[in-house]
């Protein structure tokens, strides 16, 4: 079986989705294609034998030649793609946010669970990255002993001007909140942020840093430097430390080359570099989910939770107060995920 999919959205991230979908994965092929933009829309979809325009992301999930959706949209119109993908009855992955509200997520949520199965994948590709796999396997084994402790960095070498001090919440940290949920298999209870010296390579009134204290409810503390000016390049690092060890992430460059009494080795440039093979498996993974009438990975509660949490960490952002997060119940359809 090849799955037919389309994709809302072909931007930078719908686009180069499109370009593993076709070359890279196994079992899929883009047969239409939609985006705000429809002359970008239509370049790409002449680009892709076989593939249709869409005037619009509904038109596209109706289609009968549509079996499963990518939502790779501007994150406020993700609410109405996933709920219309549920309706239809089609599997979605959806680029995170699920929703860019807390009201939204619940409206998906609720959505979901009167459908009766889960059809909705959000995008946390870290959860597929061969590094951070090897740090939960070992958290899991109990080899470190219980875990008190996580250490976590997000660096950018910059950002486009557009970017704003509540985007390095939601946009970047979501992925480490994120982390941390799947990492300990457990819920964020409150967040505070503080904000250290700005660096001098900061847009004016952009707070950067920002260190980000995420409290589980187990009592684990996860520490976050979310940094998104650091000139040299994208650097993602962490480490928990548990009672009798530690397991960390090993560096993210390539060969390390020691010679001369120095060493030496890359720092990825971007995320794309960084992170390429985790979004390879995660896209097969939701393939292989569709093909066997199944969904996997991160579900909607996931996509609900790192909301509430972002919606948190804003408020901590704005006020410098702790936080707490206060998240509805969880619902049965996902309490065996």
């Amino acid at each position: 079986m090849t799955v037919r999919v389309g994709v809302i959205g072909v931007g930078m991230i719908g686009q180069d989705h499109i370009r593993r979908l076709t070359h890279v994965l196994s079992g899929a092929r883009v047969v239409a294609v939609t985006d705000v933009d429809l002359d970008r829309a239509k370049t790409v979809a002449d680009d892709l034998p076989g593939s249709r325009l869409h005037q619009t992301g509904q038109e596209l999930i109706a289609a009968d030649d549509v079996d499963a959706i990518v939502v790779s949209s501007w994150g406020p119109t993700h609410e109405e793609y996933v709920l219309a993908g549920i309706a239809a009855g089609k599997q979605v992955f959806c680029e995170k946010p699920l929703a860019t509200t807390r009201e939204a997520c619940e409206r998906i949520l609720d959505a979901e669970v009167a459908a009766g199965r889960r059809l909705v994948m959000v995008g946390f590709m870290r959860r597929y990255d061969a590094q951070y796999r090897a740090m939960k396997e070992t958290v899991t084994s109990g080899d470190i002993g219980a875990p008190l402790l996580m250490h976590a960095a997000h660096r950018n070498p910059s950002v486009p001007p557009s970017f704003t001090s509540d985007m390095t919440i939601n946009d970047s940290t979501v992925h480490d909140i994120d982390v941390a949920r799947w990492m300990f298999d457990d819920e964020i209870a409150g967040i505070t942020i503080l904000k250290p010296r700005v660096n001098s390579n900061a847009a004016e009134g952009f707070n950067d840093p920002l260190m980000v204290l995420l409290e589980m409810t187990s009592g684990v503390l996860v520490d976050v430097e979310a940094s998104v000016n650091a000139a040299y390049g994208y650097d993602i690092r962490g480490e928990v430390v548990g009672e009798s060890g530690t397991v960390e992430l090993s560096e993210s460059a390539g060969a390390i080359v020691k010679r001369a009494g120095q060493h030496s080795g890359r720092v990825p440039g971007d995320w794309r570099e960084r992170f390429v093979r985790a979004f390879d498996i995660e896209l097969q993974a939701w393939i292989d989910a569709v093909t066997a009438g199944t969904t996997t990975g991160p579900s909607a509660w996931d996509g609900y939770a790192a909301t509430v949490c972002t919606d948190a960490g804003l408020e901590a952002l704005r006020t410098g107060q702790r936080v707490p997060v206060k998240m509805r119940e969880r619902p049965d359809l996902y309490k065996a995920q």
